[in-house]
């Protein structure tokens, strides 16, 4: 019987040969297998050392098959080895129990994405990974003594290199423990990519939802019935897409003077033919039948004409019927409102159907009610629907209903998913739909809801990383929307303009004085705070490492290294980006932060200057020590990073080689994209070649860059449009969207975000032979990324086709299985945000104080809220603390609207919020990241106000106006006397 196994063992290692090389570990195995005599296990060791464990395991593999020497049951002997040394995957082929197909498949994607990722992977904690993988079973003792004497002896990156061919070998289901181990030791970034989720990048592409209470006041005027928009995030990556952000804009906004003309090449005295091309008129067939549908086609194919000709069928056919018709157009970004209206909508339908838009940025004199009442077709951000609806829901007059509508437009509608706005209008509609079944059995009239036409260039994959997986998102995309099917098209060459795409590697570095200056820097803060970091600066780890100490100082008021560590962050910062910039826009980086701190510590008021500890002028010092030979360095080219070599090769190619050359330049943050700009405008060589450059970067202030008015951004894009600018340097605003001229390249510089993110940007190269370049520096993983997303551009392409194919019944059956889901995680959390509300606690319980200097600020007693957002104090206590200075990025940017300033810190300069002006009462506004709480005995840090469970209450206008009306009448009285 038992030479019957060994046989059958024989053929199994022969069927699944390819596999098993791969899974074996060969070294720790060979002291296992005792049937093997010692001159084979030498041939075997000798492979290993010369060719590697693949060559060795295939050696392995044949002397088994081969061997006729082999004692009865070695068999077993192997099999118990390979579990021992932990190798169970193997195991399992050689016992001929492999996985299921599915499971396989899944997992050879998880290797294959460890594989691609693995030159970012290889910049983790390896030492801390490795422990926690070794608890989780991942890894064997004798896998962690070899992994951590790599380490010692080879550094950080050889181990990690070590460990990741170890976790590959595991059994199905080790890459969610992986993720665990990821997450444990604080690699977010890491997950996050692994997982395919964004990064926390420059404009990221979903627009959320935020919360009552989460916004931050700007310093404007702020009048009775308008809501304040801007969201203070003190962060240098803008995530707020162009123009102001689409979040809680209430409706209330009023509009004065004419219209503006609409095109050029407008009929105003007609209506205008609407032509459909094939591919348009087969996606949109369904939805000419009535049905719900997301049509999915290539930026450029036309989604936003076929949903014209769509709204037109659709009110021509109510009208035909006798029956009332309504359509609303929802976007995600503010200025895509106008864009839709003046490029689409409007254009087509205006002269035939009464078209408004609304959005924060208008200026309406009736309310979004009487808009909807008085219009065929509205265009509007989606926030504002939804805060329309939740009105109705709470008894508010000035409420909406999704049944007065009946047509949705839904665009990018694959930011329907949980969180965002889209979700939260699409959830209302499936409670509806789900109550309407109920209605019709009890022979009940159902409520009229709006048919749905969903738009997209790419619904991605979220993050799977199988087959099935990226299929059941396909799905979960379809469910929210409540869509019959999912359209879309595979183009023949004349219609689909795919642009041709390379990757060009810069060289790494092999000198940078530049970096060693600013590293020597950021050494002796360590040495001065006693920091010890767990990676070296300059990359995304260390960023984390840093903000985590930040904030662990600060509730533990150690001011020491807190100040230190928020020094650390800036030179970090400067680091990356003179690994992807000038050297000069690096030490101006610095330069300008370590100027405008100085001006914060030396603001002189009448009771003095604000204090100034040993550790700030020891930090003042060492920059001013080292800013010399930064800047003598900064003037040496040869030192420049060779990126930017390889970007200007690619430009001048570009431009020399096409008649008419047009193309856009997508990079990570604001600041890069105005200092490559600056760059290209101050090189005569780009000039020769007829280059005229503009940035175009986001309208939200949320950065330490200035951000670009409506009013500049529109004027860019005309100018692009034109041929005035035939270069646009943008960040990650222009990908998604945006009605930009048609370009003949597009090059994304050091950037990689997600599968949709790279299909909307390559997207943009729309014209014919037009190009798509990746700049990346070698061993930086981008280009490595950049493989991942095409891998799982090419699942979701096969998910949707996939889709597409299924049973109806099946379909329909998944389709209910998601909704039903959704509606019953919608009622637990509502129940649990209900729950939440109750066991909210009065403001007593809390005290804040200065996250710089500890100095106790107010209790929470003396905080109220303005328009159930904005947090403020005015008690006489409160003013006596702060100091008011000029808002600079709002005077850079030269608004003719009053500005009352920041308000600051008098004992440290520490901002603490800004100063708004609400119905001519001066009210400083608090933001909560600036401050430590107290609540109970323990310290905390906060960066939204809604993390607090307090029931802060509501600002009382009448009271404190007719305080300041006594005091000025005692004022007058004195005068007088």
């Amino acid at each position: 019987m038992s030479c019957d196994k060994d046989a059958e063992t024989r053929h199994t290692l022969d069927c699944f040969r390819d596999r098993l090389k791969r899974l074996i570990q060969v070294e720790p195995l060979l002291d296992l297998l005792h049937f093997l005599e010692p001159d084979r296990k030498d041939r075997i060791k000798a492979k290993f050392r010369e060719e590697g464990n693949i060559s060795a395991a295939t050696l392995l593999i044949d002397e088994i098959i081969h061997s006729k020497n082999c004692e009865q049951g070695w068999s077993r002997e192997l099999v118990t080895a390979l579990e021992t040394v932990g190798c169970k995957h193997a195991a399992k082929y050689v016992l001929n129990s492999p996985p299921e197909p599915t499971e396989e498949a899944e997992n050879d994607s998880c290797v294959r994405l460890i594989d691609l990722l693995q030159l970012t992977l290889v910049n983790m904690k390896t030492a801390d990974v490795c422990a926690h993988c070794r608890v989780m079973g991942l890894l064997t003792q004798e896998d962690q003594e070899n992994i951590l004497k790599l380490i010692e002896n080879q550094g950080n990156i050889g181990g990690a290199r070590l460990l990741l061919k170890r976790l590959v070998k595991n059994e199905a289901g080790w890459f969610s423990k992986f993720l665990q181990a990821l997450e444990d030791t604080e690699h977010h970034e890491l997950v996050r990519e692994l997982r395919g989720e964004p990064c926390n990048e420059d404009e990221a592409m979903s627009v959320e939802t935020v919360e009552e209470g989460e916004q931050s006041c700007s310093s404007a005027t702020v009048e009775t019935n308008i809501s304040l928009l801007s969201e203070d995030l003190d962060s240098s990556v803008d995530s707020s897409g162009l123009g102001a952000c689409a979040d809680n804009e209430e409706v209330d906004m009023y509009k004065e003077g004419e219209e503006e003309d609409l095109t050029e090449d407008d009929n105003p005295s007609g209506t205008r033919d609407i032509v459909l091309r094939d591919y348009q008129m087969e996606v949109a067939r369904p939805a000419l039948e009535e049905k719900n549908i997301i049509i999915c086609l290539p930026t450029g194919s036309g989604k936003t004409r076929v949903a014209v000709y769509i709204t037109k069928e659709h009110l021509e056919k109510r009208t035909q019927m006798g029956q009332p018709g309504k359509v609303v157009v929802l976007v995600n970004k503010v200025p895509l409102v106008e864009q839709h209206y003046k490029a689409e909508f409007g254009r087509f339908l205006k002269h035939q159907y009464s078209v408004e838009r609304v959005s924060g940025a208008s200026q309406l004199k009736i309310s979004f009610p009487q808009i909807i009442e008085q219009n065929d077709i509205i265009i509007c951000t989606a926030q504002i629907l939804e805060n329309s609806l939740a009105k109705a829901k709470n008894g508010d007059e000035d409420g909406i209903k999704l049944s007065q509508f009946t047509l949705m437009v839904i665009d990018e509608c694959h930011h329907t998913k949980k969180g965002g706005v889209y979700n939260h209008i699409m959830i209302r509609y499936l409670k509806q739909k789900h109550q309407n079944q109920l209605l019709k059995k009890q022979d009940k009239s159902p409520v009229p809801l709006p048919q749905i036409l969903g738009l997209t260039a790419s619904p991605g994959v979220g993050g799977a990383m199988s087959q099935q997986r990226a299929e059941e998102h396909i799905l979960q995309i379809c469910a929210n929307l409540d869509a019959f099917t999912i359209k879309t098209k595979t183009f023949e060459e004349e219609e689909a303009k795919t642009p041709f795409k390379r990757i060009a590697r810069a060289e790494e570095r092999k000198e940078d004085p530049f970096g060693d200056v600013i590293k020597k820097i950021m050494d002796e803060i360590h040495e001065h705070a006693d920091l010890k970091p767990l990676c070296e600066p300059g990359i995304q780890n260390y960023e984390q490492w840093v903000v985590q100490k930040e904030q662990n100082a600060a509730k533990e008021e150690n001011q020491k290294v807190r100040v230190c560590a928020e020094h650390l962050r800036q030179y970090n910062e400067a680091l990356h980006q003179s690994n992807t910039i000038r050297m000069s826009d690096a030490f101006r980086f610095l330069d300008k932060y370590h100027n405008e701190e100085l001006k914060t510590k030396s603001i002189a008021d009448e009771e003095g200057t604000v204090t100034i500890t040993d550790t700030e002028r020891f930090l003042f010092t060492l920059f001013k020590d080292n800013k010399a030979k930064l800047q003598e360095l900064m003037g040496k080219p040869q030192y420049e990073n060779n990126s930017l070599a390889q970007l200007k090769t690619n430009i001048l190619k570009e431009f020399s080689t096409r008649e008419r050359a047009r193309g856009i330049i997508f990079t990570r943050t604001r600041l890069s994209a105005i200092a490559l700009c600056q760059w290209i405008q101050e090189n005569p060589k780009f000039d020769e070649v007829g280059v005229s450059a503009s940035y175009l970067i986001g309208g939200g202030d949320q950065s330490v860059v200035k951000p670009m008015t409506a009013a500049e951004q529109k004027d860019v894009l005309n100018k692009f449009r034109d041929g005035q600018i035939n270069l646009l340097i943008a960040t990650t605003v222009a990908e998604e969207g945006l009605d930009i001229a048609e370009c003949n390249f597009v090059i994304r510089y050091c950037l990689v975000t997600n599968e949709i993110a790279m299909i909307q940007a390559r997207g943009r190269g729309r014209a014919e032979d037009s190009s798509y370049t990746l700049v990346a520096e070698a061993g930086s993983g981008v280009a490595e990324r950049e493989s991942v997303n095409e891998y799982r551009e090419k699942m979701m392409s096969k998910a949707i086709a996939k889709v597409c194919k299924m049973n109806r019944a099946d379909y329909e059956k998944k389709i209910r299985e998601f909704q039903m889901q959704a509606i019953m995680e919608e009622k637990v959390k509502i129940k649990k945000k209900q729950q939440k509300g109750m066991m909210k606690e009065p403001p007593s319980k809390i005290s804040l104080s200065c996250r710089q200097c500890s100095v106790f600020v107010c209790s929470g007693e003396d905080i109220e809220k303005i328009e159930n957002m904005h947090h403020v104090n005015v008690t006489t206590q409160f003013s006596k603390l702060i100091t008011v200075r000029e808002n600079a990025s709002l005077q850079e940017r030269l608004l003719d609207y009053e500005t009352n300033g920041v308000i600051a810190c008098k004992n440290c300069g520490q901002q603490w919020g800004s100063m708004m002006l609400y119905k001519s009462i001066e009210c400083p506004c608090l933001h909560i990241k600036n401050f430590v709480v107290t609540y109970g005995s323990k310290k905390k840090t906060f960066s939204k106000w809604s993390e607090l469970p307090i029931k802060f209450p509501a600002f009382d206008y009448t009271q404190h106006a007719d305080l300041l009306v006594e005091d000025s009448g005692e004022e007058e009285d004195m005068e007088t006397d």
